[in-house]
């Protein structure tokens, strides 16, 4: 350094606060040591050299009290001193990359059920299933609390698991598809029963409520892929889906026309 620094400058080059330079001032803890022809109190390379330090005990857990005994302890063989706290950084900086890499794949295991791969997902969720589709329901909903609970609950999740889900699935679809084609009512009480049997496996993944229900059912007939998804298993499963799960949340006391996702 080619000349002292003033509180600001010093403040930016060691990254803290200028109120915490004032403060540490006020406690003798670190003090800048010159002064300008206008007064102002300047640090030199010796006074930054300690706040250096000061950082790394204050980093390594040590308070400020104590730091400033070790600080000011005659006794303290510097170079020593440092070798030491250099070495409990790098045990430190072990032990955070060793919990950076547990935390990164525990998110890869909440992202997408890491026990099954995409090959196992099309095999059993059907040939129409496209693993991609985790993806964009991640970009989507990633950030919300009911993301955080799907992500929990699959990371969970045996291949057992999932091929008992998919023939709850497979069983829900084809008691839908003989209700359609029988004539039944979508507004019949039994068709309410089986909206609320898709609800209920919907809260496999996570907590749904009838208002969200509905806000789902609305995409059965909105979004051409659930159209498409739905009509294949049956023409006009769609629409009669999305009316059964309307009816079934007016008997829970809500309204389709206004729900929302809470």
């Amino acid at each position: 350094m080619s000349e002292d620094l003033t509180v600001g400058r010093t403040a930016d080059l060691v990254g803290v606060s200028v109120r915490t330079l004032h403060h540490w001032d006020a406690i003798g803890l670190a003090r800048p040591s010159g002064r300008t022809w206008s007064g102002y109190r300047v640090y030199s390379d010796e006074d930054v050299g300690r706040l250096h330090r000061v950082l790394v005990y204050r980093e390594l857990g040590f308070p400020l009290a104590e730091i400033g005994k070790l600080l000011d302890d005659p006794e303290v063989d510097a170079r020593s001193h440092l070798r030491r706290q250099r070495s409990e950084l790098v045990d430190r900086i072990d032990r955070l990359q060793t919990m950076v890499s547990s935390v990164d794949r525990m998110l890869e295991a909440t992202r997408t059920g890491i026990q099954l791969s995409p090959a196992q997902q099309v095999e059993i969720f059907g040939a129409g299933w496209r693993p991609e589709w985790i993806d964009e329901a991640e970009s989507r909903w990633g950030d919300t609390p009911h993301w955080a609970q799907y992500a929990e609950r699959t990371a969970t999740l045996t291949p057992d698991d999932w091929n008992q889900i998919a023939t709850t699935t497979k069983q829900l679809d084809d008691d839908l598809t003989a209700a359609l084609r029988s004539g039944l009512a979508a507004n019949s009480s039994e068709a309410n029963a089986l909206a609320e049997r898709h609800r209920a496996l919907l809260t496999t993944y996570f907590d749904c409520t009838h208002s969200m229900h509905v806000c789902i059912a609305r995409s059965y007939t909105d979004d051409p892929r659930y159209v498409e998804h739905y009509d294949k298993i049956a023409p006009g499963l769609s629409t009669w889906l999305r009316d059964s799960i309307f009816s079934n949340a007016a008997t829970h006391g809500i309204d389709p026309t206004s729900a929302v996702w809470e």
